[in-house]
């Protein structure tokens, strides 16, 4: 089952809603990236009540958090295998393709942004991007963006 919607296919356009503090403070985060677009994430099936917000880069989806502030983050299935192995998230049910967690404070905010990084990573530079050494350096403190920037460790 494909997972993520791309931008024409979303339906109408609603600004986003207010989450919860910890993962409103990702929301921002996230869409103050360049390229990202954040708007109302619809409750399945119906246009009319959203249910949180959804982050795209362009036109692909980079994941959403919902209003209970569980985030989806997605990503190609072999790299939701390493993330659910490394114990960076947990698999979402509905797809393969996405690495669901829960953001309910700000150290969970702040892992919840380095996973949202790796999918716009994964979009925006694909072969710049070696998942395998940034989920190591992640689990060992010295995370690290594709750009070489440094990214706040796991607390």
């Amino acid at each position: 089952m494909v997972y993520a919607m791309k931008l024409a296919d979303k339906g109408r356009y609603a600004p986003p809603p207010q989450l919860g503090p910890s993962a409103q403070s990702v929301a921002e985060t996230v869409a103050r990236w360049p390229g990202v677009q954040a708007r109302a994430h619809w409750l399945l099936g119906d246009e009319r009540r959203t249910d949180g917000t959804d982050f795209y880069f362009v036109e692909e989806e980079l994941g959403h958090i919902h209003l209970d502030s569980v985030a989806h983050v997605i990503f190609p299935r072999p790299i939701v295998d390493m993330l659910i192995e490394a114990r960076l998230g947990r698999r979402f049910q509905l797809s393969d393709e996405v690495v669901a967690f829960e953001i309910r404070n700000q150290s969970a905010a702040a892992h919840a942004v380095w996973l949202f990084q790796l999918s716009y990573d994964l979009l925006n530079a694909p072969n710049a991007c070696d998942i395998s050494a940034r989920i190591t350096s992640y689990l060992t403190g010295s995370s690290q963006t594709s750009d070489g920037s440094a990214a706040r460790s796991r607390g």
